[in-house]
């Protein structure tokens, strides 16, 4: 089991041997039942993009990543104007507020990380495919993020562990399909403020186990998913 991110909502940083292992457990665990609306996501996916394991792909899904924490953050923010005179509760909003904004700069790296390596990959990707139409899957997951959470929380919670859970495991198998990129060097304008790594395979085994954290913060909450 990894060690807590020191920082909530920002995963620790492992070395190659913490990743191969992080790797192993993932691929010997089961997915996680997914619930209808996950399936429907994932399922809307493939149909546009196709089930093979694609770095554009990826990049949708880095898009799409954000959009739960972005819904909680919002609703954290106005939460707390309705509660400035119970300074213990507003100290838990605001560190829900924090915990958010640090998971979404995380897959916020993941993003520039895997556009960087598109664009030097020289890969050509169609605008409206992989610009317009995640940026309408994002608005529309958006509400139904914020909707569920604002209904009942435990819902949102579900909703998102159900989608990294799914990153996690993508991730995974995509470095295992992937056994020339242990010889690639990783290099990145973000080295510096995401990590640097041994190779391109750790890279993604990094980038699968932040998934994980996040997919675990999410199980957490939804055990105590209010403010």
């Amino acid at each position: 089991m990894s060690a807590a991110p020191a920082v909530p909502g920002r995963p620790p940083h492992l070395d190659h041997e913490q990743l191969l292992k992080a790797q192993a457990e993932t691929l010997a665990t089961p997915r996680r039942r997914y619930g209808a609306p996950a399936r429907s996501l994932f399922w809307l996916l493939d149909s546009l993009y196709g089930s093979t394991r694609r770095l554009s792909k990826f990049k949708v899904l880095e898009l799409v990543a954000r959009v739960p924490y972005q819904s909680w953050e919002q609703v954290a923010y106005i939460a707390m104007t309705h509660v400035h005179d119970r300074t213990g509760r507003a100290r838990r909003i605001y560190d829900r507020v924090a915990e958010s904004r640090e998971q979404q700069d995380n897959e916020q790296w993941h993003l520039l990380i895997l556009e960087e390596l598109i664009a030097r990959a020289g890969t050509k990707e169609s605008r409206l495919l992989y610009f317009w139409v995640p940026q309408a899957i994002a608005l529309v997951y958006y509400q139904v993020s914020w909707l569920l959470f604002v209904i009942r929380p435990a819902w949102s919670y579900r909703l998102n562990a159900d989608f990294e859970d799914h990153a996690e495991h993508e991730y995974m198998e995509l470095v295992a399909e992937h056994p020339e990129w242990e010889q690639t060097p990783f290099e990145s304008a973000f080295a510096a403020d995401y990590g640097h790594f041994d190779s391109q395979a750790d890279l993604f085994r990094q980038i699968g186990h932040d998934e994980r954290v996040h997919k675990d913060e999410s199980v957490l909450r939804m055990a105590s998913p209010r403010f």
